[in-house]
């Protein structure tokens, strides 16, 4: 997720909103790592969600189906609040959450 996350903030890097969603390239790899965030979140330990409960894995999934499947369409307003600020919200837990990890700090019950 991390990767993913911090690929959608490259690719997005001082990009004006309009500029981006004419980008085509940069708009349609921004779009599909976003999706990847969705997918790869559905694959992280419910024991791991719940160490990380202040993230809102809910919506990062529910925000993965709209992209893959188009529910409504993509509005780009939302996209762009996505991108400028849950993006650099979620990295940022996303380190705290794998540093916890490596530190021991995650149990697994069933282990």
């Amino acid at each position: 997720m991390i990767d993913f996350a911090e690929k959608v903030l490259a690719y997005t890097h001082e990009m004006e909103q309009s500029r981006f969603e004419q980008s085509g390239l940069n708009y349609d790899a921004t779009v599909r790592n976003l999706e990847l965030i969705g997918e790869a979140a559905t694959h992280i330990p419910e024991h791991a969600r719940q160490f990380a409960s202040h993230i809102d894995w809910r919506r990062i999934v529910a925000t993965r189906s709209r992209l893959i499947h188009g529910y409504l369409g993509i509005d780009n307003d939302t996209l762009g609040s996505i991108i400028q600020t849950d993006i650099p919200a979620l990295l940022h837990n996303l380190h705290a959450l794998k540093a916890a990890a490596n530190a021991g700090q995650i149990i697994d019950p069933a282990a």
